[in-house]
């Protein structure tokens, strides 16, 4: 069974990881009170950053939540990150690459992201587009 939190720790572990060696400055909030995960320093601008792990929906495609959901007290919730967060930082297992999304290109629900596909439509986002390559966009 795969523990949620567990996989949720290591991607946000190694997103911290990597906006250090990409020469960030980093916090991290203390507690779980907050919606996002990390706070990074770009110089000119403070990032609330949620970390997600995205998996791989259909071929050539990978999806990660871009909502909360908890369970408390038997009730299953659900929360967006609307005014919460400013960027998604999503890591991919399988290819160990992470995608900067900024929360204005996100819907509230679930986005998927493609590596391939035979039709290009303006409604695709196209993985490349959103890959981190160490400079915040």
């Amino acid at each position: 069974m795969r523990n949620s939190k567990a996989v949720g720790d290591r991607t946000e572990s190694k997103a911290l990881a990597k906006l250090i060696e990409c020469g960030y400055s980093v916090a991290v909030p203390f507690g779980d009170n907050e919606k996002y995960d990390l706070v990074v320093d770009s110089g000119d601008t403070f990032y609330r950053v949620q970390c997600k792990t995205a998996w791989s929906n259909k071929e050539g495609t990978i999806r990660f939540n871009t909502h909360s959901q908890t369970t408390k007290d038997g009730v299953y919730h659900e929360q967006t990150y609307q005014d919460a967060v400013d960027a998604f930082l999503v890591y991919y297992p399988e290819n160990g690459q992470f995608y900067w999304i900024e929360t204005t290109d996100a819907p509230e629900q679930k986005m998927e992201l493609r590596f391939e596909s035979e039709i290009d439509h303006p409604a695709i986002n196209w993985a490349e587009t959103y890959e981190f390559d160490e400079a915040i966009p």
